[in-house]
């Protein structure tokens, strides 16, 4: 069990997970005294000392076993000591240090481990091998680290340069058994540090990277390093293939017949490009085979084909021979453009990603429970850091194997679950998506109430400007504030539920003083109705609550969150598909064009995009619209294109005519063709459920939950701000363990009946999309 300790508002957070391994146990089982007999000068050990039969380790002596053959392929032996309550030797001798593992080179002791750390076999092998690679592998923090080493070994050496989210990752320890082998031919160098890889241009955060720097290559000490990123996930083999392919020559000239021509690239399952030359343009054609080399160093191997030289005659307009496999008939091709020539290579190469043996059994369903959990620890580490030193908070994770008893109390029924547990409240489990910003949002929004309870005038204006609670504008850039009279007590009641239903999502006031209608008179509001207060756009918006109860409330507050003409992103995609509209997409390279942007306002603003939902989506933010374009077209299409997507019945994919301007007469124009069924649709997106790999990974649901704003749970009771002195050394009862029926069955319940919150669901599609 880990801990993470910070300062905020009096919450503890808590993460449960699981772990679950075959019961198998080949472990050399040793007395301290033959395990040290055993040692050998220079030959690695890792020992785990531990009382016989103790049941808290049962699953760290599981994943250990797991680790045993690996690391003997290295060289490494791996024993179990069991320890006598006699023995006095310093790592049998204290309770404490029964939760270590240690690493010796002979009888030196090396590192030891708090088992924490060593919490399955992958961060097992790591640790494992970064410890004993400590001359090889460089662990750096920031960009002038990267600079000395790469100043230092200009003209000698070459680097490996990863990025891995945590120590102790199947990424991590891809990297470290890559170095076990290449250590001495190549610096190696680690960072986790994401501010360093942000410092170097890398955008994608959210996942490992490995660059290749060219610095053996660089005489003059004023000049940088090439650099190579490489593509593909982070495994041993893609790793080991990348390495292979930055060692072949960059370019190598041929005179032979391409169809015959063989390199390490096509061994390695990688095409090869012949950019055709002769004679007369030969130092032209060269530089440009170099460009397109670098350009594709990784993906292909690059050749200059000598046309002069050649007894097989090529096509004479051909400049460009593209050969994809080992034994398939080349292609011969007229481009260009060196980025045409990229272009096609990325566009017809397909790099399968392979899989380590270790996950063959991931679909499994005890090992999908441990993937799920080790990968949000990732999302939960990272917010442990963002919170570290701003307030008082505990953050801790247990892991349920080894704590049942505690997990069945807290009625934990699916993995992984986090809880909030505040002094004197319910605890709140939290439903919304697993990253790190949306836990961050959910924590913050929970420092104020639910509703904040307003009183005065003054303190409604200073809301409704975002000046009462500025440092959360960030986490809700809209505030929502109830406005009744003193006597309207079942309005009162009504909405006060509706903002426990949204607390950790959206912030919501109420006011009913006296003096109210000075505020209604303002904002021109019937009372009882509520503002809702857009902090980017400067205004304020009345809508009346005249005989509306708690959900419609709900629903009036997640509509009007809706904006006109969004960017859809991976994030937000759901929000919108809840609607159960199709969808008017304009995919765009960039920001959008102007004159499109007006058009569509101008028409959704008129109301004449009522059946669809106009959207846009930015190719540079979300990449992966180009390949959903190619599944649309066949072929990446100029841009801008517009679309209309019917996801929810028929799944019917209509495109705007490219030889049309995208205006307001021709947009109207084209959308009554498609109601009338006068357009013929480019494909049609096959149905298909997308079912969860298991009932409690429905990672869908869990982005409906968050998208409409609706947690499923029960609120705890309001309180005015957070600022409540917490004694850590306190246990408080959790009362969620007497409900009379499981969080899933009310979960299950709430989702399938309720006629205002659930949107008639369909997913054929959608992944689709």
């Amino acid at each position: 069990m880990m801990s993470f300790i910070f300062n905020v508002f009096g919450i503890s957070f808590a993460m449960m997970c699981i772990v679950y391994k075959s019961a198998a146990n080949s472990l050399p089982e040793l007395s301290p005294q033959k395990y040290f007999s055993t040692l050998q000068a220079g030959k690695a050990s890792l020992a785990y000392f531990c009382q016989a039969d103790s049941p808290s380790t049962s699953v760290f002596l599981e994943e250990l076993n797991k680790a045993v053959k690996p690391l003997q392929d290295y060289g490494i032996s791996v024993a179990k000591v069991n320890c006598v309550k006699e023995e006095t030797s310093r790592y049998c001798g204290k309770e404490k240090d029964l939760m270590k593992a240690y690493l010796f080179r002979g009888n030196i002791l090396l590192r030891e481990f708090p088992t924490d750390t060593l919490f399955d076999e992958n961060a097992i092998i790591a640790h494992v091998l970064f410890a004993l690679l400590f001359n090889e592998v460089k662990y750096i923090t920031t960009l002038e680290d990267l600079q000395n080493i790469e100043n230092a070994l200009k003209g000698k050496a070459n680097i490996a340069f990863s990025y891995v989210r945590a120590i102790g990752t199947p990424e991590h320890r891809a990297v470290m058994e890559t170095a076990f082998v290449y250590g001495t031919t190549y610096q190696f160098v680690l960072t986790t540090e994401i501010a360093l890889l942000e410092s170097i241009g890398i955008e994608d955060i959210e996942r490992a990277h490995l660059y290749f720097l060219h610095c053996k290559l660089v005489l003059d000490l004023t000049q940088q390093c090439r650099r190579t990123l490489m593509g593909q996930t982070l495994t041993t083999l893609n790793i080991y293939r990348f390495i292979k392919t930055m060692e072949a020559p960059l370019l190598t000239e041929v005179a032979e017949d391409p169809q015959q021509v063989s390199t390490v690239h096509l061994q390695l399952g990688l095409p090869l490009v012949f950019i055709v030359s002769q004679q007369a343009t030969y130092e032209a054609d060269r530089r440009s085979a170099e460009w397109v080399a670098w350009r594709l160093l990784g993906k292909a191997g690059v050749l200059l084909l000598l046309r002069d030289s050649l007894e097989v005659d090529i096509p004479q307009q051909a400049n460009v021979v593209f050969k994809k496999e080992e034994g398939m008939p080349v292609e011969y091709l007229v481009l260009h453009d060196v980025d045409l020539v990229i272009s096609h290579v990325e566009n017809n190469t397909y790099i399968e990603e392979t899989q380590e043996d270790e996950d063959d059994d991931m679909d499994e369903g005890p090992d999908m429970g441990q993937a799920v959990s080790m990968a949000f620890l990732h999302s939960y580490v990272d917010l442990a850091v963002k919170l570290k030193g701003t307030s008082v908070m505990l953050l801790t994770r247990i892991n349920c194997a080894d704590w049942p008893d505690v997990c069945t109390k807290q009625n934990v029924t699916e993995f992984p679950v986090v809880k909030m547990y505040k002094k004197g409240e319910d605890p709140v489990s939290y439903s919304g998506m697993l990253g790190t910003e949306d836990l961050l949002k959910f924590i913050q929004l929970n420092r104020i109430s639910c509703p904040v309870n307003i009183t005065s005038v003054q303190e409604a204006e200073e809301y409704l400007s975002g000046e009462l609670y500025k440092d959360l504008i960030s986490y809700s850039s809209v505030s929502v504030l109830g406005l009744f009279s003193p006597t309207m007590t079942t309005a009162k009641e009504d909405f006060t539920e509706a903002g426990k239903y949204l607390k950790g999502y959206i912030i919501t006031g109420i006011y009913s003083e006296e003096d109210v209608l000075i505020l209604s008179s303002k904002y021109t509001a019937t009372l009882p109705a509520l503002l809702l207060a857009r902090h980017n756009e400067d205004k304020v918006e009345s809508i009346p609550l005249a005989n509306t109860h708690a959900q419609e409330i709900v629903q009036i507050i997640t509509n009007a969150l809706l904006e006109t003409f969004p960017e859809i992103t991976v994030g937000n995609l759901p929000t919108y598909l809840r609607l159960q509209k199709p969808l008017l997409i304009l995919f765009s390279d960039g920001s959008i064009n102007p004159q499109y942007q007006k058009a569509i306002l101008t028409l959704a603003k008129g109301k004449h995009l009522d059946s669809v939902i106009p959207c846009w989506l930015n190719l540079e933010n979300t990449p992966v619209g180009r390949e959903i374009l190619k599944a649309y077209f066949g072929a990446l299409p100029p841009l801008p294109v517009l679309v209309v997507v019917n996801l929810h019945s028929g799944g019917q994919v209509f495109a705007f005519p490219s030889d049309q301007a995208v205006t307001e007469q021709n947009l109207l124009l084209w959308l009554k063709k498609l109601e009338a069924g006068l357009e013929n649709h480019i494909t049609i997106l096959p149905a298909q459920e997308w079912k969860p790999p298991l009932p409690a990974y429905n990672f869908l649901q869990m982005m409906d939950a968050a998208a409409s704003q609706y947690p499923t749970r029960k609120g705890p009771e309001c309180m005015k701000e957070t600022n409540i002195q917490e004694n850590d050394e306190e246990q408080h009862e959790d009362k969620s363990a007497v409900r009379k029926e499981p969080i899933e069955t009310l979960r299950i319940k709430h989702w399938n009946r309720n006629n205002v919150f659930k949107a008639e669901k369909s997913v054929r599609h959608d992944k689709e999309l």
